[in-house]
Formats: C-alpha cells, structure tokens, sequence
C-alpha cells in the first residue's frame, strides 16, 4: 500500500513560483513511477508531470513544459514540482499520484494511488 501526502500548495500572483512537495511511504514506493495531476475547478483532472522511479526520465504536458519540473529524492521517498511563471490557468488543487510504471501512471489513471490534493491558486 502506498501513501501520498503532498503540501506547499498557497496563493501566488502571476510570474510567481511554488514549489509542491509529495511524501510517500511504503514498502516499495521507491520504485514506483511518481506524477502530478491537477484539476481545475469545473473540469476534469489533467496529467501535469511524471518521472521513472529514479527520476532519470520526466515528461510534461504541453501546457507547463518550461516552466515545471518535476525531480524526486528517493532517499528520502519525495518527489516535488517547482513550479515558476505561474500563470492564472494554473489554479487548480494538485494531486500526486504514483504508480508501478510511467506509461501506466498517465493511461490509466484509475489504477494510481492518490494524494489528498493541494490547492495552488494563481492571480492575475
């Protein structure tokens, strides 16, 4: 069984920046592909980010490419999103998610584990 638990979601203005923290346990959530979803309020949770178990590869949505990233510390069983020029379509409530490969994180989400969510809000 694995836990998410993500924190420093908050308010920022537009150009800002936020970084997004998600803390893991369980008995083989090191090696377990991690990612960031979000959704947006009247709309369906989107895929933002994702990388392998040893963060050797990432991958983003279109929409935040440039300006989030996406790293791990498996170490310490975390991964984060630094997020920068944060714009207004950005606010949404960010989950992490986490599941045994990549490809399986993002086509079939209805497999993942899930955090609570955190709520990023961005002004104009």
């Amino acid at each position: 069984q694995v836990q998410l638990v993500e924190s420093g979601g908050g308010s920022v203005q537009a150009g800002g920046s936020l970084r997004l923290s998600c803390a893991a346990s369980g008995p083989t959530v090191s090696s377990y592909a991690m990612g960031w979803f979000r959704q947006a309020p009247g709309k369906e949770r989107e895929w933002v980010a994702s990388c392998s178990w040893d963060g050797g590869s990432s991958f983003y949505a279109r929409s935040v490419k440039g300006r989030f990233t996406i790293s791990r510390v498996n170490a310490e069983n975390t991964v984060y999103l630094q997020m920068n020029s944060l714009k207004p379509e950005d606010t949404a409530v960010y989950y992490c998610a986490a599941a045994p490969y990549t490809k399986t994180l993002v086509e079939n989400p209805g497999t993942n584990y899930w955090g609570q969510g955190t709520l990023v809000t961005v002004s104009a």
